[in-house]
């Protein structure tokens, strides 16, 4: 996510390195790098140079402290005006309603029916609420199985009228569905064109109108640049969207369309995309962005993250476990699901602060637990309790039926164990004492 833009940006602020001051002089050398590399990234031109500008007006009416170096004012200007191009603070879903009413709009393409699926789990597990999925894409019937589908697997109700023609009514339909079964939320999926037409903008108005919702939601692919910032300015003049969001943000190196869209269409982006989990949703804050575009990470939503994954009483379960010493394959297993769903491993890391960037040039591979998994999946459930008993004639059967060479087998159990052996130590103080008389204390596994 904004590697390239992140670069570049780094590469701006090396020219003031070494300067004893800002002047109107290293001030127009570095910002003409800066529009250089927001230009790249796919930003508007008109919003590059506003940007630019106003960032060099408050650069050359600020006085250098002592103590702070002229490079690093330079990010701290930079900082702050991108969070203000995105919007400055996050925008609140507005869920006031009985029951509230969600739009979704978009093209085809955009990945909105499944974003209707991931905004209903958000809905759901952060937000407390009920939520209907509205099946209203009349105009392709293979969206009203996906929306069915999506919604089985995030355990939400589903409004389908298979065979129906008229997406104004089922809308409505769904609307008296949702209040009798006591939904307090309906996201209405709508039908989505492979461009923008009329037909497209007068079904989904005539839905509008009929629906009153309270949020009307424009989906939009990060990944088409300018086309997106287009997208969205056509779609508000017609419908007069109450916000964005942008899926595939995860996949996009440019990421212009973030920075864009604020300025050019005034409408918050209020979700973003960062993954194909169904968990990959993320409320957009401006200034954590303004963070991670700088290479400053980001590791108040890497703790949300967890936050979402890891619940108190399974904190404390395992927390009594490896204190007893019993932590065992079945605990490791849960745990390595529950950091996957957390995202994507390179995105995740690149949320702790300076990790980013000693990681840029990494190949982190999504299946890096494949082996560990499917070593855990060929074990007895004896065994998964029991890691002591794991002997060699027990890791060749292991082997043979996880697909995982002996070494990798014996690799993995080693460092296993000296991570259980480590977690004790930690939450045992009777042990922490003892190893701390000890010369060296065992080091942590890396898997």
């Amino acid at each position: 996510m904004f590697e390239n833009l992140s670069e570049r940006l780094e590469r701006s602020f090396k020219i003031l390195k070494g300067e004893g001051k800002i002047t109107e002089i290293n001030v127009a050398e570095t910002l003409k790098d800066v529009r250089k590399a927001l230009l790249e990234a796919d930003v508007n031109y008109k919003v590059a140079k506003s940007f630019t500008d106003t960032v060099k007006q408050k650069a050359l009416g600020q006085n250098v402290l002592t103590a702070v170096k002229p490079s690093q004012l330079m990010v701290k200007i930079v900082h702050d005006e991108l969070a203000a191009l995105m919007g400055g603070q996050s925008t609140e879903l507005n869920v006031q309603g009985h029951p509230a009413i969600i739009l979704m709009a978009g093209l085809n393409g955009a990945g909105k029916t499944t974003m209707s699926g991931k905004l209903a789990l958000y809905l759901k597990k952060q937000m407390h609420k009920r939520p209907l999925l509205a099946a209203c894409d009349t105009f392709r019937p293979a969206a009203m199985e996906q929306l069915r589908v999506l919604a089985e697997q995030v355990d939400v109700p589903c409004y389908v009228e298979t065979g129906a023609t008229d997406p104004v009514q089922v809308a409505l339909n769904a609307i008296k569905a949702a209040k009798a079964n006591g939904q307090d939320v309906v996201i209405v999926d709508t039908a989505g064109r492979q461009s923008i037409d009329e037909e497209l903008m007068v079904q989904i108005r005539n839905i509008k109108d009929a629906i009153q919702p309270q949020e009307t939601l424009l989906v939009v692919d990060a990944m088409i640049g300018q086309e997106a910032v287009t997208t969205a300015k056509v779609f508000n003049e017609r419908l007069e969207i109450d916000g964005v969001i942008l899926t595939k943000l995860d996949g996009d190196t440019r990421g212009g369309a973030a920075l864009s869209i604020r300025t050019v269409v005034d409408k918050p982006i209020k979700f973003v995309g960062t993954g194909e989990k169904m968990e990959a949703l993320d409320v957009f804050h401006p200034e954590r962005m303004a963070d991670r575009i700088l290479g400053m990470g980001d590791i108040v939503s890497f703790v949300e993250r967890a936050q979402q994954q890891f619940d108190e009483e399974e904190a404390r379960r395992l927390e009594k476990k490896i204190a007893k010493n019993k932590y065992d394959y079945n605990d490791f297993r849960t745990q390595i699901g529950q950091i996957k769903k957390m995202g994507n491993i390179k995105d995740l890391a690149a949320m702790i602060p300076g990790v980013g960037k000693a990681l840029k040039d990494v190949d982190i591979d999504d299946d890096a637990f494949k082996s560990v998994e499917a070593m855990i999946d060929s074990m007895t459930p004896y065994e998964r309790e029991h890691p002591d008993c794991i002997n060699m004639s027990r890791k060749q059967r292991i082997a043979k039926g996880s697909g995982v060479s002996l070494d990798e087998i014996n690799r993995i159990t080693k460092q296993f164990d000296q991570m259980r052996k480590m977690m004790h130590v930690i939450t045992n103080p009777a042990a922490m004492k003892q190893m701390q008389r000890m010369k060296g204390m065992p080091k942590l596994p890396k898997f």
